[in-house]
């Protein structure tokens, strides 16, 4: 588990900055991001284990960074897991999560202990 990179993105920095402080003492190495098209250029520079999404973000929303993430034709992005976390605003539910390949989803307000179980029940691989 020392050392496992998390790609956070999300676009409220008190959700953000709970998450990392969280997983920080959990030993993760936390790189922060806004929006989905910072994703994309973060994964391009170095690789990820995990990556917790925001579904309702500016420029390029969660699901449509999903897509893009899964059709990378680098295997290594193509296959990070994905934990989407959302208010569920528009109420999507598991069944299009996986469609574009997110593999599991958190609810706001999040459970942190929930958190830390389901990132690393990904990173332990």
């Amino acid at each position: 588990m020392a050392g496992k990179r998390v790609l956070i993105a999300e676009d409220s920095s008190v959700i953000q900055n709970l998450t990392k402080k969280i997983l920080v003492i959990q030993d993760y190495k936390i790189t922060s991001v806004k929006n989905g098209k910072q994703v994309m250029a973060a994964l391009a520079k170095q690789p990820f284990d995990v990556i917790l999404m925001d579904i309702n973000m500016p420029i390029m929303d969660g699901m449509e960074c999903a897509r893009q993430i899964r059709s990378s034709e680098d295997p290594d992005v193509a296959n990070i897991p994905i934990i989407a976390i959302t208010g569920n605003a528009r109420n999507y539910t598991m069944e299009d999560f996986k469609s574009v390949g997110i593999n599991e989803y958190m609810q706001k307000p999040l459970d942190f202990d929930q958190l830390v179980e389901l990132v690393k029940q990904y990173t332990e691989n």
